[in-house]
């Protein structure tokens, strides 16, 4: 699959993004397993909410963390996590 940046992306329902205490990090949770997010990626996916495309993706994220040339960083992770089944878009 391949990142379409005109349709909105959107969580997994088959996946849950949460705040793991015990780890003091956001996780994915998912029936095989779990993974453990840095801090960049957990603000990437909880902007899944099925309202913003791939540009206001990089623009929201530019805002949070003061900074510009995040296109291609987010590109990236983007790919992976649709790869993986943790975004949709759509």
């Amino acid at each position: 699959m391949t990142l379409h940046p005109d349709l909105p992306i959107s969580f997994s329902p088959m996946h849950r993004l949460q705040w793991e205490e015990a780890q003091q990090k956001f996780v994915i949770l998912y029936p095989e397993g779990m993974v453990e997010l840095n801090q960049s990626s957990a603000e990437i996916l909880k902007l899944c909410d099925g309202t913003r495309t791939f540009s206001q993706f990089v623009s929201d994220l530019e805002t949070l963390f003061q900074t510009t040339g995040l296109e291609n960083d987010v590109a990236a992770f983007l790919e992976i996590a649709l790869k993986n089944g943790w975004i949709i878009q759509g």
